[in-house]
Formats: structure tokens, sequence, C-alpha cells
């Protein structure tokens, strides 16, 4: 029985200046040469995902965006999209511009992903974000509420106060048809809330590369919230020690910090003989 292994980027197999040590990029390129089946599943775009994982190699397909979006030869072809549907847009603008929030909203535009912000709305949160991707091809500053809401949008990206975020969260949580990822960023410690399809999730995600790769079990690594739902359908979930509590809880068991390759040292110790 071939076992999937899926692992979370930042907090877990990147350490936490962004980087993976040569321990980690050796252990999971020689697994994978041994025909073990190991891939990632991450928050960040494709871009910023090839860039985290330079250097490890890409042999099946990735999830990116949370599960958004699965690609497939190193990220040359999209075989899984999760779109917010465009009936739901307007309800979503209308709940967020009620309460003054004007959010950093990620689209495919004329077949380019893109995010859009406006810049005099811009939250602290929000310009750490922006700040970190100036050059950013993705960037795209608007003017208007109906630029900021163009193309096939994926995410909603929110950031404020965390009692306003929390009753955004509880409200499109509230509605079945759409998903919201609320937590905080590692880096910045900002509290984000994050609005997607309801069909776009890790867990979704990673069920269906479990199918497609014809894999019978699936074992998965995390460390923030966006991680949970990943580990409620896993055989075997497993937290890094600087994981959120609430991760660990729900834990097949803790395994080493990011910073001390406790992905690769767990890889090493227990999935060769899997293979």
């Amino acid at each position: 029985m071939k076992t999937l292994y899926l692992s979370d980027l930042d907090g877990t197999l990147l350490r936490s200046d962004e980087s993976l040590s040569d321990y980690t990029k050796c252990t999971i390129n020689r697994f994978i040469q041994s025909g073990g089946c190991f891939s990632y599943a991450t928050a960040r775009s494709l871009p910023s995902t090839l860039r985290a994982i330079n250097g490890l190699i890409v042999a099946y397909p990735m999830i990116c965006h949370s599960g958004v979006f699965i690609y497939e030869n190193a990220g040359q072809r999209m075989i899984r999209s999760n779109y917010i549907e465009p009936n739901f847009i307007t309800y979503i603008m209308q709940l967020l511009t009620a309460r003054n929030i004007y959010p950093v909203v990620f689209a495919m535009i004329n077949g380019i992903e893109r995010f859009s912000f406006i810049e005099r709305y811009t939250t602290p949160a929000m310009r750490h974000f922006l700040d970190h991707r100036i050059g950013d091809p993705r960037r795209r500053e608007v003017c208007t509420i109906d630029e900021l809401y163009a193309g096939d949008i994926f995410n909603v990206a929110c950031a404020d106060t965390e009692d306003t975020l929390s009753i955004i969260n509880n409200t499109i949580n509230a509605d079945e048809r759409n998903n919201s990822i609320y937590g905080k960023d590692i880096y910045s410690g900002a509290q984000w809330c994050e609005i997607v399809s309801n069909k776009a999730s890790k867990a979704n995600a990673a069920l269906q590369l479990k199918s497609l790769l014809d894999c019978g079990k699936l074992v998965v690594f995390g460390d923030n919230s966006n991680d949970l739902s990943m580990f409620s359908v896993a055989d075997e979930c497993y937290a890094t020690e600087n994981a959120i509590p609430e991760l660990k809880e729900a834990a097949t068991a803790v395994i080493g910090a990011n910073d001390y390759d406790g992905v690769a040292k767990w890889i090493s110790d227990n999935a060769f003989s899997n293979i």
C-alpha cells in the first residue's frame, strides 16, 4: 500500500528564517529518489512555493493557497482549482465594506495570478505583507472597489483587529457557501481571516491528491490552524514542536521543531522502511 506523505512548508518543513537545511534537502530528496511519495501543502502561491522549496525534488503534484490549487510538473500545469463562485463575491464585498474592511484580493485576471489592494485602506498587517512583496509581478494597486474585486477570485484576505476578524470569521463559516481560515501569520504575528470557496481546503486537496496518486494511506505534517482540516482526514498527522496547541491536540504525535529538522528526521526514522 503506497503512502502519501504531505508536509506544510512555513513553520513545518521550512525553518523560522524560511530556509531549508541541507539535512532536510538531502533526506527528502533521498526519500523521493528511493521511491517515497512526498509532496507539499502550503498557503503560499505557486511562485512563492517554488522559491521556498528550491533544492527539493518536485516529483508529485503539490497543493498551493491552502487547497485552492493543485499543480503538477513542478507547477507547469494546474490540475485542480477552487474559485469563489461569482454570485457569492457580491455578498462578501458587501459584508466587508459595511465594516470598512478593504482586503487583499487574490484572483486570476486574464489567466495571470494577481493580488489587488487599495493603498489608502491598508492596515499595518497588510502593509507588512505588501512591503515584503515589492516587485512581485502579482502585485496590483487599484483605486476602486470594483477594481479590487475583479477577475476570478479565489482568496479574500482580511487583516484587521481580532474582534472584527472574529465576527467576519464566524459570519462566513455560518454560510455553507464559503470557508474562512482564521489565524496568525507565523512571521509577523498579525491576525488574518482568509475567505475561500467551501471546496478549498487542505483536507479536500489532500484527499484529491491521495486519490490521484492511488495511495492507500495519508500521513501529514503541520504547525498552524490551516493544517487542522488536513489533520482531520489523515491516517496519521504529526505536529511540529513549535505548532499551535490546537494542532498538537489533534496530532497523532508531536515531532521535532521546524528549526531542528523535525519532519526530515521523522521521515528518516519512520518512512524509508515503508517504501
